[in-house]
């Protein structure tokens, strides 16, 4: 198993119009996107056969990638079907093939494998209540300066909320918190416990009333967080997030805020949209700053207690790099109390 055998996400499908062609990085390598003929989403090497020109900046016609450079037409499969500079003596060969990859459409986004041959048991994530009826999905993405561990290590940590967000998502209360975190067959599974009121102003739409608050986080391998937090009914939230490693250093993230809030529903989007993005632009300022530092001083990284979380999601995607199933990994349940 390698990271080449998972599914990423590539466009949201309604991005992704007939005569759009997208530019994307996947695992360093570059693709360019667009629709076929069928209307089905196509993802090739971004590279011309021809003189190395980039293919995205080209123009799609009827379902075929004309080359910005010469024109060279590709079709879905990425077969050369015209070079204008031949004219009438063109002729296919099988060796005029740009590499072409697996994709598909599922939840209203297209995904893209960079595996020729990826397992039947590792499909895309679905989008948890994506469509259903009484739910609402508010969709973002954005691009953060550091690699997909520490994005999605962020993604579910509690105690960087009172220093990064204070205020929005949580105050400095001290207040004691219980987790239970496990690793289960390339999973992270965490349920918290004495969390009541301190969601920072945001309590005071999703839990006016202080109730009991169910908060779970999951981590999904080798790059999906979702964050749930459950307040009765009509008070249902989740935040989840595929982290698509375009670089080293850099990710593009897409997230569905996915809630059940009843009558609220409609009225709360434009709320829940900005929310969202001003927190996430909190974490890409402070994910920024930790990128540098570790490209200046490495990745030599103190423990706590709390940062339980961090190592069983390191050692699932460390698996993965070196060739190994993290689904082969023994069981780990661990209780710890922290203090936010």
């Amino acid at each position: 198993m390698n990271f080449a055998d998972f599914w990423y996400i590539v466009a949201r499908s309604r991005d992704l119009r007939a005569d759009t062609v997208l530019a994307r990085s996947v695992l360093g390598e570059w693709l360019v996107v667009f629709r076929g003929a069928g209307g089905e989403a196509v993802a090739l090497r971004d590279r011309c056969l021809h003189r190395n020109s980039r293919l995205s900046p080209g123009k799609v016609c009827q379902g075929q990638l004309h080359c910005p450079y010469h024109g060279w037409v590709y079709d879905q499969a990425g077969r050369v079907v015209a070079v204008p500079a031949e004219g009438p003596d063109f002729r296919p060969t099988q060796t005029r093939k740009a590499r072409n990859y697996l994709t598909r459409e599922q939840d209203g986004y297209v995904y893209v494998c960079l595996s020729e041959h990826p397992a039947e048991d590792l499909a895309p994530f679905a989008m948890p209540f994506y469509g259903q009826p009484g739910w609402t999905s508010v969709r973002v993405i954005n691009r953060f300066p550091n690699n997909v561990t520490n994005c999605v290590e962020n993604f579910i940590d509690i105690p960087h909320t009172a220093s990064v967000h204070p205020g929005v998502f949580r105050k400095a209360r001290q207040q004691p918190l219980e987790m239970t975190v496990e690793r289960w067959r390339g999973s992270v599974l965490v349920e918290y416990r004495n969390e009541t009121t301190n969601l920072g102003w945001f309590s005071r739409f999703l839990n006016r009333r202080g109730q009991a608050i169910k908060h779970s986080d999951r981590f999904y391998m080798p790059n999906v967080t979702c964050v749930e937090y459950i307040l009765g009914p009509h008070r249902h939230l989740l935040i989840t997030s595929q982290a698509v490693p375009e670089t080293e250093n850099s990710t593009l993230v897409y997230t569905d805020v996915t809630y059940n809030y009843g009558l609220w529903n409609t009225l709360a989007r434009p709320l829940v949209w900005w929310t969202a993005q001003y927190i996430i632009r909190q974490d890409i300022r402070i994910l920024q700053i930790q990128g540098e530092t570790i490209a200046r001083y490495g990745t030599q990284f103190a423990h706590t207690p709390a940062d339980t979380i961090h190592g069983f999601v390191e050692s699932i995607r460390g698996a993965i790099a070196a060739g190994k199933d993290p689904r082969q990994l023994p069981d780990q349940s661990v209780t710890v109390k922290f203090w936010v």
